[in-house]
């Protein structure tokens, strides 16, 4: 069973995330076959909010972040980083909305900022805590 079947799938589908063939096809090329999904979400960047949206794959090793275009729908990879090579990680939950925001600098330089919107604001807690045991070790 590969990567894409055993997590990315049942990780898309606990967090509602409605995902095509094409975005399997590119998350296929950008995760190695034993780095397990842990967090799958749609996302938005602040800083472009008129720039379509994006899914964000988070896995023990990799962030993925894969945008589609708003008129024309056309996946593009938006970046694919090692998380050794991130620096600069934060996040911040916002529990009046609920939502929270991710950022971190690439190893360009770029500093890369996500919001994603959760239903409720148990979900911004599990999603803190996954992106915590990720980055922090559990601490």
């Amino acid at each position: 069973m590969d990567v894409i079947s055993r997590t990315f799938l049942p990780a898309a589908i606990d967090a509602g995330a409605a995902i095509s063939g094409r975005h399997q096809t590119i998350v296929e090329r950008c995760v190695d076959a034993d780095d397990d999904a842990v967090l799958v979400t749609r996302c938005t960047r602040p800083e472009a909010p008129l720039a379509g949206e994006y899914l964000l794959l988070l896995t023990r090793r990799r962030l993925v972040v894969i945008q589609r275009t708003p008129v024309l729908h056309r996946l593009r990879l938006h970046l694919n980083a090692n998380l050794r090579h991130l620096s600069n990680v934060t996040w911040r939950p916002d529990l009046t909305r609920p939502a929270l925001e991710l950022a971190a600098t690439a190893v360009d330089g770029v500093r890369e900022r996500f919001r994603v919107k959760f239903s409720d604001t148990g979900s911004v807690w599990h999603f803190e805590s996954k992106l915590r045991e990720v980055f922090l070790g559990g601490a």
